[in-house]
């Protein structure tokens, strides 16, 4: 594994990182006095997510400053201030008032990033209604299902996606009572969102709110039946701010671009809220991963701290090392991702290539906020998720019959990631499903389901997930490790590992690879690839088997369906695939 340390000098820094000393943060932290640094609802009227994103800016004087940096897919460029993102949010939260819809009912969105899906996001919260986000990308039966477990009262999307993925479900949704659109589409049934817009009021008061009201409620797939509908609350906000502040290390005359659609959790917490709170420019981009154009806008835009995923980076690797050097990137500060663990080769070549490293995170959709990280002011460990958040207690445990966890102390010993309950993010249930809720907590401790390790430093390192782990003559593989290895190679742009079924020794190790442009997936290439894994991990842990494929199963989010490879190896049921990138 390699453990090679990247570390800034601290005369390196252009700008004073907020967290100078980790340390010192972790043993002086509290939430408690964290929760100052917000401002509260005039009044003494409790926390709202709005609030802190859009009006403390406005009532702190900060109204005229850019609040979101839209491009569009065809070359628009709309800069949208903080005074004006309070009076659209304020009509959007009015239109809900004169809908008849109540705080705590659930607003869903159905639309790609546009400028749309944020005013809809912030005014729905001001209003004290729940936000619902989807993937545009979506079918008709993961949008029906989704609406209908979240009892979705309002939907708010484009006419062209109302009549492909939801019109023809309508009679099936007795909770969907308006329907929004945000074009002149006309359809029957619908209403038109900018004619409601353009008769209400441009300030709204936002009403009493509990920290522990339900604010968003993010779905998550698992890999067979319904999915899961995680909820929060408007307190989940501190923890927005503070992995803002800490781990993103942002200031407030930073831009920062957060890549992720808000259809998953990250594009919502860093894509809206997170931003938003420290006052920053936030850049939104309407289209598609395009390599070029993406390092386009981070030299037009001269974007200072940028949060992307692993698949992202991989896909920019790909893109070869000619292309950045095109582009003025000398803005870029900090670079972080999240969404799958990020591979030692990927933090090595940002740091050659855009000349900063990546800083991995780690997170889940129930967290609801960066848990684990490398900071700016912390040596790196390539292919090391980093360290806990300050407040947040992380350990390694392992699971014990009837119930109850064993924290393993000494470095370097497998178990799962397990997070101490209580951190202000932390997901306040699954809708209508206490049940699988409470079996993800036991002895005090939220339990990923991720397997990892610490090493003697207090860094953790990702080996899998609990169900992805390869179990061998013996001895327990983690696909993330192999994986990695195969990533080392130049012509391999992506690469997954699952153990396929073998009666004598449990499960052989299997990879499957896609290349980068200009290599051939040859018999040649194939044993190249087995014998450079034989090389660096050994007989035992290595692949035994190599197939290529032209890409490989992926959700929106840039995390690698292993378990969908697996089941189309053995010809099992697929489960739910409706996040998958493109559906196959």
């Amino acid at each position: 594994m390699d453990v090679r340390i990247l570390a800034k000098p601290r005369s390196g820094w252009r700008v004073p990182p907020n967290m100078p000393d980790y340390e010192a943060a972790r043993a002086s932290f509290s939430w408690e006095a964290a929760e100052r640094a917000l401002a509260g609802l005039p009044g003494g009227r409790g926390l709202n997510m709005a609030h802190e994103a859009v009006e403390r800016h406005c009532l702190e004087g900060r109204g005229d400053h850019p609040a979101l940096l839209w491009r569009g897919r065809r070359g628009e460029r709309k800069v949208f201030t903080y005074a004006e993102l309070s009076a659209s949010t304020s009509r959007f939260a009015h239109v809900l008032a004169g809908l008849g819809v109540q705080p705590g009912e659930r607003v869903f969105s159905l639309m790609g990033r546009i400028p749309e899906l944020y005013l809809t996001a912030l005014g729905t919260l001001k209003h004290r209604a729940v936000f619902c986000p989807l993937f545009s990308a979506f079918g008709p039966e993961p949008v029906r299902a989704r609406l209908e477990l979240g009892e979705g009262r309002v939907l708010v999307t484009t006419s062209a996606l109302y009549r492909k993925k939801v019109a023809s479900l309508r009679d099936s949704l007795p909770h969907l009572r308006h329907v929004l659109l945000v074009d002149e589409g006309g359809e029957p049934g619908t209403e038109a969102l900018h004619d409601l817009l353009a008769r209400a009021p441009d300030t709204y008061e936002i009403g009493p709110t509990s920290p522990e009201d339900m604010a968003l409620l993010h779905f998550t797939s698992g890999t067979t039946g319904m999915p899961k509908g995680a909820i929060h609350v408007h307190r989940a906000v501190l923890v927005h701010y503070v992995t803002g502040r800490l781990a993103l290390d942002l200031h407030p005359e930073d831009v920062f671009w957060c890549t992720a659609d808000p259809g998953w959790v990250m594009g919502t917490s860093y894509g809206i809220l997170s931003p938003l709170t420290h006052g920053v420019r936030s850049v939104v981009d309407e289209a598609d991963f395009d390599a070029e154009r993406w390092y386009r806008l981070l030299e037009e835009e001269r974007v200072t701290v940028w949060y992307t995923a692993p698949t992202a980076v991989r896909m920019l690797m790909k893109a070869g090392d000619e292309l950045p050097r095109r582009f003025d990137l000398s803005a870029l500060r900090f670079i972080a991702s999240v969404g799958e663990p990020l591979n030692p080769e990927a933090v090595l070549w940002a740091q050659r290539v855009l000349g900063l490293p990546i800083h991995d995170t780690w997170w889940q959709t129930e967290t609801g906020g960066i848990m684990v990280s490398n900071y700016a002011t912390l040596a790196i460990k390539p292919g090391s998720m980093g360290r806990p958040l300050p407040g947040v207690e992380a350990a390694i445990v392992r699971r014990q019959p009837g119930g109850g966890v064993r924290v393993l102390e000494a470095p370097g010993l497998e178990g799962e990631l397990a997070l101490r309950s209580g951190w202000p993010s932390m997901f306040r249930g699954y809708l209508y499903d206490e049940e699988r809720y409470h079996k993800c907590f036991a002895g005090g401790w939220y339990l990923s389901g991720d397997l990892a390790w610490k090493d003697e430093d207090g860094y953790f390192w990702f080996v899998g997930r609990s169900d992805d782990v390869i179990k061998s003559m013996g001895h327990l593989i983690g696909p993330f490790e192999v994986e990695s290895v195969l990533l080392e190679h130049p012509a391999v742009a992506e690469a997954a590992v699952i153990g396929r079924p073998d009666f004598l020794i449990g499960e052989v190790v299997k990879a499957f690879v896609s290349l980068k442009d200009g290599y051939a997936p040859d018999e040649a290439l194939r044993r190249e690839l087995l014998a450079l894994a034989r090389t660096r991990l050994g007989a035992v842990v290595a692949p035994k088997e190599l197939e290529f494929q032209s890409s490989l199963p992926r959700t929106r989010s840039g995390k690698i369906l292993r378990r969908l490879l697996k089941a189309r190896e053995l010809g099992l049921s697929e489960g739910d695939v409706s996040t998958l990138e493109t559906p196959t």
